[in-house]
């Protein structure tokens, strides 16, 4: 984090202004007595997690949603990368496209946003464009609707949307599904609504700190509160927002239970200090059991969603250019299987399917 941009009502502007600021002094008296969050972690990284964790926490304890997602989205810390990329909303659906200066090949990727199924802004795009730059590709991004308003099944049905507007120019064999945290869950419930209706898969699906379970799973869901920006009850509640009524299910909406066999191959990427770390590793697991074709690295150092950190550190460089990497080797080779990339760094924990 080297800079910050506000918009929205002054309020709020102001609140989280003062709010990062006082996390900057708590956090800078803390370490000068050497109490880190981490001991690898610098004032930034630490006053950073506590910044965003306290937004969302306000965000989904405030009694207004629209008042906690206006000062959740009031200011946005940026690190210094720059992104050549021009953003245009799409024609057929509420959706934008983010296209890099430096776009060197004809496939896109369909890329279902984080934020819990519940929030959407500024960073949201910025993530986007992020992807855009990195992959060297457009990326088109569906403006799904929103839990609590908007239950399951909306945001599968909206992605499914989305993949039928890309493949009316597009072959599958030339769309790459990606998803970051919920956005990871949306990207693998498309993978097996695609399944059901016999349609063609995509080159790839990629899940960056993917939710794939909606319920309680795995220690690091508490263990790995106090390094994460995201906490157990907060992945809880978004599951509680996408099916209140139980009317589906936790078995039928988390990917955990489904089988991902002769499905499009699946690259996952997790951080070691992140809350969802367990249900990833565990998903791995079961779908390499199951037959998939999928990989997981691990970075050990890192907490939910770190691939933001871009160009400030050095696993997530390392990521996304191990992101970039898998798209264009999907895509260029026009295959089903996903090959091992040669890991960057040490510290990188690889699960391979029968089929990788």
């Amino acid at each position: 984090m080297s800079s910050f941009e506000t918009q929205g009502p002054l309020r709020h502007r102001l609140a989280s202004f003062l709010t990062l600021n006082r996390f900057v002094l708590q956090v800078a008296a803390r370490h000068a007595v050497g109490r880190k969050m981490a001991a690898d972690w610098d004032i930034l990284t630490e006053v950073g997690i506590r910044f965003v964790r306290h937004q969302f926490t306000y965000a989904m304890t405030h009694n207004d949603l629209d008042t906690g997602r206006a000062r959740w989205n009031s200011l946005l810390p940026k690190t210094p990368d720059m992104y050549d990329v021009t953003v245009c909303h799409a024609q057929d659906q509420p959706a934008r496209w983010f296209i890099p200066a430096s776009c060197d090949t004809d496939a896109v990727a369909l890329y279902c946003h984080g934020g819990g199924y519940a929030f959407r802004g500024a960073i949201t795009n910025r993530f986007a464009a992020m992807l855009a730059h990195h992959l060297r590709a457009r990326v088109y991004m569906p403006l799904y609707r929103l839990t609590p308003e908007h239950p399951h099944p909306a945001q599968a049905e909206d992605a499914l949307t989305a993949w039928h507007t890309l493949t009316r120019h597009t072959p599958p064999d030339q769309i790459v599904v990606m998803g970051d945290s919920a956005g990871g869950h949306m990207a693998l419930t498309l993978l097996q609504s695609l399944k059901c209706r016999e349609l063609d898969q995509p080159a790839l699906c990629i899940g960056m700190c993917p939710w794939t379970d909606i319920g309680a799973r795995g220690t690091s869901l508490t263990a790995n509160d106090p390094t994460d920006l995201v906490q157990g009850w907060m992945a809880l509640q978004f599951g509680r927002w996408l099916d209140p009524d139980g009317t589906f299910g936790r078995r039928a909406l988390s990917p955990m239970d489904q089988d991902f066999s002769g499905l499009a191959p699946l690259y996952l990427q997790a951080g070691g200090r992140e809350v969802l770390y367990d249900m990833i590793v565990a998903f791995a697991e079961a779908q390499a059991k199951r037959g998939a074709n999928v990989m997981l690295d691990v970075w050990l150092d890192m907490p939910h969603n770190f691939h933001a950190y871009d160009s400030t550190k050095a696993s997530s460089r390392a990521a996304l250019a191990r992101l970039a990497q898998a798209f264009h080797t999907a895509t260029q080779r026009r295959s089903t299987t996903l090959h091992p990339i040669v890991p960057p760094r040490d510290g990188v924990t690889h699960i391979a399917g029968s089929n990788a």
